[in-house]
């Protein structure tokens, strides 16, 4: 019996944490709880740390979610508008990052571990602290956000005053009423807040316990099959002109280049994360016709399951030049070719792959909601 009941309380310990319907809102009245978080500016922070100010403006987002990356710049500009009246701003990452899929990526340069909320939060130049709850998630439980962006305002006495989206739309050209600009009007004002809590919309928040069913994927991933096909001049020339109406990333590499062997996992990768949209990979191997075996079984390691191909013949120097008049043979070579045959990323010798998954949002369409 005695051990009946620790394995019952095991199974228990193990399944309660994930479940995100265990995870309560706060309601309005509700005191905020306290915390002590790491920041991306190296400090950990807790309730105190903001004391001084009479409000206090906390906001759940992360890095990886479209909707939330719509809502940067809207924030930062009301933490410089209210900041010197008396507000004080903050937000918090809520998201398990070993809970995010590499397909749930495809509208971002970045994930949410806590060294890439550092990257976005100097990139974009954020006028908050920005504090990582992705390891244990225990503050984000006590708060309960339901998505990616989630704003929580407290009076001086700490107690909700207004909870819910910033404003109607994510497309900023539609927003019609501005939800958290009203209710810090209205308390910088004295007045009553006329909308104290509202739905909010965009990404679920990547509750911890998701790691079985994100090795679940990988595991289907990884059982995707691998094919090297050869190609000749010509068909270099219209790789590189581009007639398929997607964006189109060309990898030359070779399995005796160091460095292409040590950034092709990364290029995998941005595979995976884009190719669920207007996006494909294609990798072309600068090894002769007669290494053929070597490259399939390099291409089998890194579970390359896109589009490959292999020099057709030994004549490299003009299937290079057939591909690329501008390269001077040194390898790897990346190439971001647009469906209208438009270079819009080229680098020889080893890629710069934050520079390169940016090119690639932005070519996808980054600022499809801005006017």
């Amino acid at each position: 019996m005695k051990r009946a009941l620790v394995c019952w309380l095991l199974l228990l310990s193990l399944v309660t944490p994930l479940l995100a319907e265990d995870v309560k809102t706060l309601e309005l009245g509700d005191k905020a709880p306290d915390f002590r978080l790491p920041g991306v500016d190296g400090k950990t922070y807790s309730l105190k740390d903001f004391e001084k100010s009479k409000y206090l403006v906390i906001l759940f987002t992360c890095v990886h979610c479209p909707t939330a990356q719509l809502y940067d710049d809207r924030f930062k500009k009301l933490v410089t508008e209210y900041g010197s009246k008396n507000f004080a701003f903050m937000a918090i990452s809520p998201n398990d990052p070993k809970s995010v899929r590499f397909d749930e990526l495809g509208y971002t340069d970045l994930s949410d571990s806590f060294p890439e909320m550092k990257i976005r939060a100097k990139y974009k130049e954020f006028n908050y602290p920005f504090l990582y709850d992705g390891e244990t998630e225990e503050t984000s439980r006590k708060y309960g956000p339901v998505a990616t962006p989630h704003v929580f305002v407290f009076d001086e006495k700490r107690e909700l005053r207004y909870v819910g989206r910033i404003d109607d739309s994510e497309r900023e050209n539609l927003v019609k009423t501005h939800d958290l600009k009203d209710a810090l009007e209205a308390l910088s004002q004295g007045r009553e807040i006329a909308v104290k809590k509202t739905k909010t919309f965009g990404c679920s928040v990547k509750w911890a316990g998701k790691e079985d069913a994100v090795k679940t994927y990988m595991d289907k991933l990884a059982a995707e099959p691998v094919k090297v096909e050869m190609i000749d001049g010509d068909g270099l020339k219209k790789l590189y002109a581009n007639d398929s109406g997607k964006l189109r990333l060309i990898n030359v590499w070779a399995t005796w280049c160091g460095s292409c062997v040590t950034e092709f996992p990364e290029l995998v990768t941005i595979n995976r994360m884009f190719r669920h949209r207007a996006f494909e990979f294609v990798s072309v191997s600068a090894n002769h016709p007669d290494e053929q075996k070597e490259v399939m079984a390099f291409l089998k390691r890194q579970q390359s399951s896109g589009k490959n191909y292999l020099f057709g013949n030994d004549d490299t120097y003009k299937l290079l030049d057939d591909l690329d008049k501008k390269s001077t043979g040194a390898l790897p070579l990346n190439i971001l070719v647009s469906a209208k045959g438009e270079v819009l990323y080229r680098q020889e010798g080893e890629v710069d792959a934050l520079a390169l998954k940016r090119a690639i949002v932005k070519a996808l369409g980054e600022d499809r909601f801005k006017n």
